[in-house]
């Protein structure tokens, strides 16, 4: 008798168990979807030509043939993934004009991440080619730790580690070398 009842609960206890397996699977699979979220933009455009304005006078001009909008997540930021073209004007419509592969804009610190063969060239000739460079829009002041050229009408130089502001009218560099004329 006990052999019968022996046989009669170990199928019994197997079928139970392989059960409690299966149902605990499908409630695992179901928690993590609903943990799991996309990290999808929440707008997504092409070719686009924005003008940012202040006072009736353009401020910027930004050119990208892609714009990807994160402002859906906790630390919004644009991503620029094919690169742009950004020209900036000051209060007297000097320009300043900038190139890079990749950019990203970040909301809540007003800072841009320019990356990939950056070019910033002024009106007067000065322009600047580095690998990464940041810019401070509120501060309208551009920053990098990586390597760069310096070129203007005097001559060029080379360096790693420089800021400046937009216009070029303040720069300040680290380690630089290169060759300059003289002021006479």
């Amino acid at each position: 008798m006990t052999l019968l009842k022996k046989h009669i609960i170990f199928p019994v206890v197997t079928v139970f168990a392989v059960t409690l397996f299966f149902g605990c699977e499908s409630n695992f699979k179901e928690v993590q979807k609903i943990n799991f979220s996309d990290f999808v933009p929440g707008g997504d455009a092409d070719n686009v030509n924005l003008k940012y304005t202040d006072s009736g006078l353009i401020k910027s001009i930004l050119v990208s043939p892609k714009m990807l909008d994160f402002s859906n997540v906790e630390f919004p930021f644009t991503e620029f993934p094919k690169g742009i073209d950004v020209t900036l004007y000051d209060n007297k419509a000097k320009r300043t004009f900038i190139t890079a592969n990749y950019a990203v804009s970040y909301k809540l610190t007003n800072i841009i991440d320019l990356q990939g063969k950056v070019k910033i060239k002024s009106e007067n000739g000065q322009m600047l080619e580095t690998e990464q460079l940041y810019y401070d829009q509120k501060n309208e002041w551009f920053f990098t730790e990586k390597k760069f050229k310096l070129t203007d009408l005097k001559g060029s130089s080379n360096g790693q580690g420089i800021d400046f502001s937009k216009d070029f009218k303040v720069i300040n560099s680290q380690r630089i070398s290169g060759e300059f004329e003289s002021a006479q």
